[in-house]
């Protein structure tokens, strides 16, 4: 089995795609203006509106700008270098400057348009990069 992607649900796909373009350098592919996804070399990040969640069971199947529980996280090469190209565009969503965590591995903080938190982080002891080097070259089955 293999994660494919992580769907968020927002009220505006158009605001929130730019948002994750302008913080990732990746385009977004609008397929409708109620979905599109931010297509990286290992996960899909889909952004879906509130109207998609019909084709789900209805309404009340999830919630937009609610998410208190999930952080979706970004492998980055220099953090303190995505911190400072970004510092000024997400300056009221930060929430935690780059800072070293006790796993190893570096960290910045911050949430987007809807408040979904993102981690923008970096391995930096060998067993942290080892630990996201494992099984790197192997092929999916």
């Amino acid at each position: 089995m293999h994660l494919v992607s992580i769907r968020i649900i927002t009220e505006d796909v158009k605001k929130m795609s730019s948002f994750y373009e302008y913080i990732t350098g990746i385009a977004p592919v609008l397929y409708t203006e109620d979905f599109a996804e931010l297509k990286t070399p290992s996960a899909i990040l889909a952004i879906g509106s509130t109207k998609t969640l019909e084709l789900f069971g209805g309404d009340e199947v999830a919630k937009a700008a609610q998410n208190r529980t999930a952080i979706i996280e970004f492998r980055v090469n220099d953090v303190d270098d995505e911190y400072n190209r970004l510092a000024g565009f997400v300056q009221d969503l930060i929430v935690q400057k780059p800072t070293t965590m006790p796993w190893g591995n570096r960290s910045f903080l911050f949430r987007d348009t809807d408040g979904n938190l993102i981690n923008f982080f970096a391995p930096l002891t060998r067993e942290a990069i080892q630990k996201f080097n494992e099984g790197s070259t192997e092929e999916l089955a």
